[in-house]
């Protein structure tokens, strides 16, 4: 499907603050080639990047809890949210912005990181696309405390957790969401197909 596969395309400013919200409208072909007008508000907070570290040798896995307003919002009682580092490209490098947010807020300096896949993970209703990363770090690649930037009222706590335990917490539920679930499963399988002969 291409951009010639739908016609008068128009859109209206909703809201520009962080990121923007715009209502648009336009017209679709239905199956029997009659057109319908749509009409969708789209959430465009730009793309962005998520990196899950983890060590092959202690076979644990770096993430962070911070508060997340809009899990809290809808049923999470404490708002705090466990997760692999993530940040927003502001249009940098998806490699260069992955090297840096794991350094800021988890206070490791990688030699590398293994892109995985890209995904979209709302495309309901979200223009955001997702790089997805696995990167292995060890005791003496720490460099800082992390935590994230102060500046940009970031709080985070970073936490070393065996795999298997992350995976449980996905299972019971402490672990929600989903692009952590998705590289907690993509490193699982991973080592699965490297202990294959």
């Amino acid at each position: 499907m291409s951009k010639e596969s739908i016609r008068n395309l128009n859109s209206e400013l909703i809201c520009r603050s962080w990121s923007r919200l715009e209502k648009y409208s336009f017209e679709y072909p239905r199956a029997n080639g009659r057109w319908e007008t749509h009409v969708r508000d789209v959430y465009d907070r730009g793309d962005g990047v998520v990196v899950l570290l983890y060590n092959a040798d202690t076979l644990s896995v770096i993430l962070t809890r911070q508060f997340r307003l809009p899990t809290f919002l809808n049923g999470n009682p404490s708002g705090m949210s466990i997760e692999a580092c993530a940040g927003a490209l502001e249009d940098r490098d998806p490699l260069d912005c992955a090297l840096r947010e794991v350094e800021e807020e988890t206070g490791y300096r990688l030699e590398r990181v293994d892109k995985v896949f890209e995904a979209y993970m709302s495309p309901g209703s979200v223009t955001e696309k997702l790089h997805f990363y696995l990167a292995e770090y060890r005791s003496d690649m720490k460099v800082g405390p992390g935590g994230g930037l102060a500046s940009e009222q970031e709080y985070i706590e970073v936490l070393e957790i065996p795999l298997e335990r992350a995976l449980a917490m996905v299972a019971s539920g402490e672990i929600r969401d989903g692009k952590t679930i998705m590289l907690l499963q993509h490193l699982r399988l991973k080592q699965g197909a490297d202990q294959r002969p």
